[in-house]
């Protein structure tokens, strides 16, 4: 028998999370499917997370939105990766860049190479195979597909936007996909009381909205998945203590940098993301090391620009649902689990679950095979990123305060500890599927915060000495010769998608 197809969705809270999913929704599902948006201009967003990742870009483009039109709407910057500062040892620095270092070659990572040139010698640091960090370094960008006739591969890159911007801009696209958005408090959430799907919301000015799927972004709050369907919490803090945050903006200053900074600090970290009209900033700590007051004195002492507008503060746990997709409620967003913005995963865990849901959509029957894999699936995600994000604060060498000494002799996930085995060895990883980090990601964490190998893979000595050292150095000759053909960040930006905002 045909089970009946969906025929309304209700997405409660807009913010970056609301407004994605409607974008998307009203872009790939049928134009039979009513789509309603619910949100209080009355309720904030938490709005701290102005970087991305690469893979924003397949959502802007898979919506038809015009890149440079976006940048200006959202006075965005480019970012070429993340720059962490303190984190093995006081006074290292590494970036975590988007692009593979060097060129792999004869199906062996590139890694191995550079590292049997270190065996053999070679004082040359793997950034310096590296086209991202020297270019980000240099501060410039450019739309760089492949270098040259080469097999290298140009930039990967993402941006840094104004979160709020962003969701203006998304909001437009979908009222005119034809959702339409209602403006109120949620005072009621009714369920039905047979099977304990929700089956309707009521708002503070009378309206009563009822549909057949219902998408929880309200935030930490959680309020239909967490509130009205009771789905518990598995809190992460043991493994990322940070449970708190104070953000603020501050003015732009030059140079305009293409990289997002992470410093490390005593009991957490200190972000900084330029945009093109200011520079967005927050410190990251754990209440239990280190108290509020000292947390803003930090922050403030080491923002490069005046401050604009107050310190907003932001209280978390870091962790996800038991359950993303219960009954006839998908929680997207916060109020689907919470992993820090370290490496800037927040925006990209909305899109890849409304990815999945659009790929696993339900009919009425709300079909359990299909809700049990997307739990599934939305769930090793959030653990491999919560692996990589562990690493950070586990490997390293710093002693010099309580939280750092607490993390670096923590207990970590069995899963991430044989992953850095398996690295110790001989520059081995093994890449999971459902991994949204490359090989090259984790290797450049790992030999940033000194885990390097012992050895390396033996197909590496297919190269004779010459071979190698040739090798290598075409490798730098390729890197400086399309680093000098690129123009500066900022001359970039106001070329070709300067905000008229500004």
């Amino acid at each position: 028998m045909q089970h009946e197809q969906i025929r309304s969705i209700v997405i409660v809270g807009g913010g970056t999370a609301g407004w994605i999913a409607s974008a998307a929704l009203s872009k790939f599902l049928p134009k039979t499917i009513r789509i309603t948006l619910v949100e209080s201009e009355a309720i904030g967003t938490v709005g701290v997370g102005e970087a991305t990742i690469p893979q924003i870009r397949r959502l802007n483009a898979s919506l038809g939105l015009d890149e440079d039109a976006f940048i200006r709407a959202t006075q965005a910057s480019f970012k070429l990766g993340v720059e962490f500062v303190n984190w093995g040892r006081v006074g290292d620095r590494y970036i975590h860049t988007f692009g593979d270092p060097g060129i792999n070659l004869a199906n062996l990572h590139f890694h191995h190479y550079w590292l049997r040139a270190r065996a053999e010698g070679s004082t040359a640091s793997l950034w310096d195979y590296s086209l991202h960090h020297k270019v980000a370094y240099a501060n410039k960008f450019g739309r760089l597909d492949r270098v040259g006739n080469s097999s290298m591969t140009g930039l990967a890159y993402a941006f840094h936007f104004d979160a709020g911007l962003y969701a203006a801009f998304l909001r437009k696209f979908a009222e005119a996909g034809g959702v339409t958005r209602i403006e109120g408090k949620i005072e009621k959430v009714s369920l039905n009381s047979e099977t304990g799907f929700v089956e309707s919301i009521s708002l503070d000015r009378g309206d009563v909205i009822a549909g057949d799927l219902f998408i929880d972004c309200s935030g930490f709050r959680g309020m239909l998945i967490g509130e009205a369907l009771g789905v518990g919490y598995q809190d992460w803090s043991k493994w990322l203590p940070c449970n708190r945050a104070l953000a603020v903006a501050c003015e732009r200053v030059e140079p305009l940098l293409p990289y997002t900074r992470a410093t490390a600090r005593d009991a957490g970290w200190q972000w900084r993301i330029p945009l093109q009209h200011r520079t967005g900033n927050g410190h990251v700590f754990c209440d239990s090391f280190l108290s509020e007051e000292a947390a803003q004195r930090t922050l403030v002492e080491n923002l490069d620009g005046a401050m604009i507008g107050e310190l907003r503060p932001l209280r978390f746990t870091t962790g996800r649902r038991e359950k993303f997709w219960h009954k006839n409620c998908v929680s997207i967003g916060l109020a689907s689990g919470f992993l820090e913005p370290l490496e800037s995963t927040s925006i990209h865990l909305i899109q890849s679950n409304i990815s999945r849901l659009i790929e696993l959509f339900p009919t009425r029957a709300f079909e359990r095979t299909a809700i049990a894999e997307y739990n599934r699936r939305v769930g090793h995600e959030f653990e491999l990123i919560r692996d990589f994000l562990i690493l950070h604060y586990h490997q390293t060498s710093r002693e010099d305060s309580e939280f750092w000494r607490y993390c670096a002799n923590m207990d970590i996930p069995d899963s991430l500890s044989a992953k850095m085995e398996l690295f110790c060895g001989n520059g081995l990883l093994h890449k999971d599927a459902e991994d949204l980090f490359r090989e090259s990601s984790w290797v450049q964490v790992m030999v940033g915060q000194e885990l390097e190998p012992a050895g390396y893979h033996a197909m590496a000595d297919r190269l004779s000495a010459e071979q190698l050292t040739s090798f290598l150095k075409d490798v730098r000759r390729l890197i400086d010769r399309a680093e000098a053909s690129l123009p500066g960040h900022s001359e970039f930006i106001e070329a070709h998608c300067r905000s008229d905002r500004l």
